[in-house]
């Protein structure tokens, strides 16, 4: 199952509910860049590459919705752009609605518009389940690397929110090299943060991790510094929502801290992304990538199973506010490489543009402002 498909029966978009998970496996059916928009915004779907399918398919429901003028140019930008600022920092979005919008604009006819549409999205969402999978391939290779030195037992790996099949189409990004390592009988244990506040970790990739009877453990978010420190971590690796042609990464709040502890006890911290998820337009992370901030509301409350039932509880003083920034970048500096599609390379320009040859622009790249071709 993939946590978002066409259906070609009903003809209708269909994601997994994942605010909803691991408690309720629920399905909800996309027909209209609203309820698109909506799912995007408040996490029915997340993670970088999923979250730039979901905005792919959001091109086609515009074009086949009922209050569709499809054939108008001005209406297809206007919801575009309504799809792409649904969430501010993963790239993917943008990309992915760019993308499907470039394709549809190379047609007059409404019919042709349609086909081009959903024909262009459903690439989209291939390309990045194979990017995945290939990811793992070239990803296997270091905890290979780290099984063979500790003489078979088990490879231990940690990991911050969901960068697994839930957030990537297939396979994920982070856990792909987890699951191939697996697959073939290779001993690996995954400390599984927890990933406050909305426990992405504890409730998704914990879940995940089960289905596939990978061997894990969830700890709070503030425990891995202190594994690291016991000798209990040998690698670190997570996704991200937004990369910089220089290396910075934003991902989840939280990482910033992981990449710290990791650096300062001599353990590898690796960011695995596929191509979709660098921003070749931008050098600065830290200056440049914009951070969502979000309702506090998911700070103040946690949800969880109670009866059998799915409740929220309030856990600060009622009158408290709370800041809730979602992501944070870490400096290129503190990146030990990327795990891509097309192989590792370092976190520098120089090392990411030889993987990516086809994005060097020598007049941007002398002048240190972006990467574009």
């Amino acid at each position: 199952m993939r946590p978002i498909w066409f259906d070609k029966s009903s003809q209708m978009v269909q994601v997994i509910d994942q605010r909803l998970l691991p408690h309720e496996l629920v399905v909800n059916t996309l027909t209209t860049v609203d309820e698109t928009i909506y799912t995007i915004k408040e996490m029915v779907v997340r993670g970088a590459p999923l979250i730039g399918a979901a905005g792919a398919l959001g091109v086609y429901i515009s074009l086949v919705q009922k209050s569709s003028k499809g054939a108008d140019n001005g209406y297809l930008t206007a919801e575009c752009s309504r799809l792409k600022d649904a969430r501010p920092t993963a790239v993917n979005l943008a990309w992915g609605v760019d993308r499907v919008m470039s394709a549809v604009l190379k047609y007059e006819s409404y019919e042709k518009r349609v086909r081009a549409a959903l024909d262009e999205a459903l690439a989209i969402i291939e390309e990045e389940a194979v990017n995945c999978r290939k990811i793992g391939e070239y990803g296997l290779p270091l905890i290979e690397a780290v099984s063979r030195k500790k003489n078979g037992t088990p490879v231990n790996i940690l990991t911050h929110c969901n960068a697994g099949w839930l957030a990537c189409i297939e396979y994920g990004t982070a856990t792909a090299p987890i699951y191939t390592a697996f697959d073939q009988g290779i001993p690996v244990h995954v400390w599984v943060d927890e990933t406050r506040p909305l426990n992405q970790g504890s409730r998704l990739t914990a879940w995940e991790l089960g289905k596939h009877g990978v061997s894990h453990a969830i700890i709070t978010d503030n425990a891995g510094g202190h594994l690291m420190q016991h000798g209990k971590v040998d690698l670190v690796i997570v996704g991200t929502d937004r990369t910089t042609c220089s290396g910075d990464v934003a991902n989840k709040i939280g990482t910033y801290l992981k990449a710290l502890a990791a650096k300062d006890n001599g353990i590898p911290f690796y960011v695995a992304l596929p191509s979709s998820t660098f921003d070749w337009e931008i050098s600065d992370g830290i200056k440049d990538i914009p951070i969502e901030e979000r309702n506090p509301d998911e700070i103040r409350y946690v949800q969880g199973l109670l009866n059998g039932k799915s409740e929220k509880v309030l856990v600060p003083p009622q009158n408290s506010p709370a800041a809730n920034h979602a992501f944070d970048v870490t400096p290129a500096r503190l990146v030990t490489g990327f795990i891509t599609e097309r192989g590792i390379c370092r976190a520098t320009r120089e090392s990411i543009l030889s993987l990516f040859p086809e994005k060097n622009n020598k007049e941007a790249n002398e002048n240190k402002y972006d990467c574009r071709s």
